[in-house]
């Protein structure tokens, strides 16, 4: 089986642009591809973390995964920090990396402005990277706002190919377009984030329904009242109906077909409740399983031995070429 390597970090709580975006990739994946997926929890803290939530939104991070449909018996599901091989490849291949690739990088440039420059935030780009070739993953599934960070992993690998022999195998991109990027419901020029200033931008997974209801009736919308699918000129509902067409799977024809004289709140209503009705079995499943934390624990101690074990094979091969004595 092909690998596939994701990551997900631990910051926030997860909401439904994750999910549309990548966790339902995941869940369906599993029985196509040998998936291995990080929480990684050393990306997080470029940016300053409390430890007690970074703690907690760990582990539920981890709960809700599961939730969501990762099985442990068919995917890996591990801590970053729990696999010390990471931090060991990211600092070799950072005496690889022009300095100049890593100040180029755009989301770099953007987080930089907004708070003081830390090395680790520079070099995330790397520690990503090594994440990633690792586990000699043939593909990794990305937002078009990560392929910068993927093009530099495949660089770094024909690099160090080129210097050393062939160790590591160059990932291919794998976008799905239909929902790989949701955008926030108070401003459909930006992508849904869960660090965004306003708590009405998403809506997480574990958003009770009328919460969930509320959000999307204060949803932003264009100006008229047709349903139709055009992000240029009509961004806000468009960008609704990605999500009406993520979750129910219905075309945005049939959709503007059912809406055509029915206006955006009766779109907006039955939206809302299609979320709600979609989240529920997740959010029972989650409780469940939050409430045996053991279980979590062994399950992220299981991912971290298999991953370790396969880290371990590839990092040690690679200190072989450059040299060191093992």
């Amino acid at each position: 089986m092909k690998v596939i390597l994701s990551g997900i970090q631990p910051t926030g709580t997860i909401h439904i642009g994750n999910y549309l975006g990548a966790i339902k990739q995941w869940v369906e994946m599993q029985n196509f591809y040998r998936v291995f997926i990080a929480i990684v929890d050393y990306h997080a803290i470029t940016i300053p973390q409390e430890p007690k939530k970074l703690y907690e939104n760990t582990l539920r991070t981890a709960a809700l995964l599961v939730a969501c449909g990762i099985d442990p018996k068919k995917s890996v599901l591990f801590l970053q920090s729990h696999v010390p091989a990471h931090t060991e490849l990211a600092w070799i291949l950072n005496t690889i990396t022009p300095l100049g690739e890593l100040e180029r990088m755009a989301q770099f440039k953007e987080k930089s402005e907004k708070a003081g420059v830390y090395a680790g935030l520079l070099n995330y780009p790397v520690l990503q990277a090594a994440d990633i070739l690792l586990y000699q993953s043939d593909t990794v599934p990305v937002g078009q706002d990560q392929m910068q960070h993927l093009e530099l992993t495949r660089t770094l690998a024909r690099k160090f190919n080129n210097n050393f022999g062939r160790t590591f195998k160059i990932p291919k991109p794998l976008i799905e377009k239909s929902a790989s990027r949701i955008m926030g419901l108070d401003d459909p020029a930006k992508k849904m984030s869960k660090s965004a200033a306003s708590a009405n931008n998403y809506i997480t997974l574990l958003d009770p329904p009328q919460e969930i209801r509320r959000k999307i009736k204060i949803a932003v919308t264009d100006s008229g009242k047709e349903v139709r699918y055009d992000p240029k000129t009509k961004p806000a509902i468009s960008n609704l109906m990605t999500i009406f067409h993520a979750f129910s799977g219905i075309s945005y024809v049939k959709i503007e077909k059912e809406y055509q004289a029915r206006g955006y709140a009766e779109f907006k209503d039955d939206l809302a409740e299609l979320i709600v009705k979609k989240l529920e079995p997740l959010q029972k499943k989650y409780q469940e399983f939050s409430e045996k934390n053991k279980i979590t624990a062994e399950i992220l101690e299981k991912g971290a031995k298999e991953a370790g074990r396969i880290a371990e094979t590839t990092l040690l091969e690679a200190k072989k070429k450059m040299g060191f004595v093992i």
